[in-house]
């Protein structure tokens, strides 16, 4: 067995030992194989034994993977999009993690509709309040949701965010907690379902399970460092 298998192996009884303990089923947890920076090979490894969800942070490095990967790939798009990007990548990837302002998203609706496709999303939201993290501040996304939740070519799944870095993965929890409560006060005012959470990577995607994250990603534990 590969190291790439052996990591997705022991990736996924961890999943399954931390939803066990919060009383989840694992299969609530979807997880992304962050493939940023790692080639080609190593994602059809993956790919191979059994992994379906890849995330992918630039386009230019992204979009060749695409054409020359499997077709039953699933593509996250997770980094930062920068709008004169979007017809790039609007329709090849599953769902965009980091959308991130009003503006990129009417961008995304305006663009998908051009394509004839529908854009999924997740809102990226600085619960932390860190100004080098990308995202809506909590208190702005009440309103964010009514000007956006109406645009046809965009279907917002839920919210995303990333906890301070911390070497104590429990320092994570309040951060991944208020995601989750901002998403049950928002999904009970406004009627959407915002089903998706994701929050959680290598270092504290235990702590997001165990707070209600239906999306984690893991890159290095998978793959080792980064290419």
């Amino acid at each position: 067995m590969s190291s790439v298998q052996t990591n997705l192996s022991e990736i996924h009884a961890r999943i399954e030992s931390a939803a066990t303990r919060c009383g989840r089923k694992a299969s609530e947890i979807q997880l992304v194989a962050v493939s940023k920076t790692h080639p080609p090979e190593l994602i059809r490894e993956a790919f191979e034994a059994g992994q379906r969800a890849f995330g992918e942070s630039r386009v230019q490095d992204a979009l060749p993977k695409l054409d020359a990967l499997p077709a039953g790939i699933e593509w996250h798009f997770i980094g930062h999009l920068q709008t004169n990007k979007i017809r790039k990548v609007a329709g090849r990837f599953a769902l965009f993690h980091g959308v991130d302002n009003e503006n990129l998203a009417v961008q995304i609706n305006r663009i998908a509709g051009e394509l004839g496709v529908t854009a999924n999303v997740l809102l990226e939201v600085n619960v932390s309040g860190e100004e080098s993290k990308f995202g809506f501040a909590p208190e702005n996304l009440p309103a964010a949701l009514e000007n956006l939740a109406p645009l046809p070519f965009l279907r917002i799944q839920g919210l995303m965010t990333m906890a301070p870095y911390s070497d104590n993965p429990e320092e994570a929890r309040p951060y991944f907690a208020k995601l989750r409560e901002l998403r049950d006060r928002l999904a009970t005012q406004t009627g959407l379902p915002l089903s998706d959470l994701s929050m959680g990577m290598s270092g504290d995607f235990e702590q997001g399970i165990a707070e209600g994250a239906t999306i984690v990603r893991v890159g290095s534990a998978i793959f080792g460092s980064r290419g």
